[in-house]
């Protein structure tokens, strides 16, 4: 069985969570803590020389880094991957997008705001992530709108692994201060991911925690 490396919160572990329950493969957890020091410890390090989750063990005793990696692998084969040598290239486009304009800001204001409790949204960086954040939101809305209703971020028959990636951190955002409703395209695009089967929330069975902060068994 695949074992994955994660932490409670961690968006990023999120996506491959996410995308295994989509296609139903099974994970093994392991969650660590970044309180304790668990990513800092030489027998993490051993198999994640970046210090940080997820880590994706494979069955033959490999170990595989960065969510977007992860996703690819587990991806081959399936309709989240497409064949089409194009779409592939439009796909890798929007995750780039979200990993160099996307993800950054919307997770600087969860992490300070939300989940540690500081920072003043009012004040530089804060108020430079949340223009960047919505600037983000507001390419990925106009790009979900041309898609038209019943379609999706790279692709339009079918959901890709680009829709994983953008949705995490896009369903978190107003955990940082930056409420979705002026973007109808994400909302709708949202609801259409969380309606799919296998649709796997933050705390599985808990789709009420995705902005929470409470710290619950």
């Amino acid at each position: 069985m695949l074992k994955l490396y994660d932490t409670l919160r961690s968006g990023n572990a999120w996506k491959v969570r996410l995308l295994a329950s989509l296609l139903g493969i099974p994970l093994e957890r392991q969650t660590l803590s970044i309180d304790r020091g668990d990513l800092k410890q030489p027998e993490f390090l051993r198999i994640a020389p970046m210090g940080h989750v997820p880590v994706l063990q494979l069955p033959d005793g490999n170990h595989l880094a960065e969510s977007l990696a992860i996703l690819h692998y587990l991806a081959q084969g399936s309709d989240w991957w497409p064949q089409d040598t194009l779409a592939q290239a439009q796909v890798l486009s929007w995750m780039s997008f979200e990993q160099d304009r996307h993800m950054k800001p919307l997770a600087q204001l969860r992490l300070h705001l939300a989940l540690h409790g500081h920072g003043n949204p009012d004040s530089e960086p804060f108020v430079g992530h949340a223009a960047a954040a919505r600037a983000a939101l507001q390419v990925l809305d106009s790009q979900l709108e041309r898609q038209g209703a019943r379609g999706w971020v790279a692709t339009l028959a079918k959901p890709s692994i680009a829709d994983v990636a953008l949705y995490p951190y896009t369903r978190m955002a107003p955990m940082g201060g930056i409420g979705l409703q002026p973007y109808p395209a994400i909302r709708a695009w949202l609801e259409r991911i969380e309606s799919l089967p296998g649709y796997q929330s933050l705390f599985p069975g808990q789709p009420e925690r995705n902005l929470s902060t409470a710290e619950l068994a």
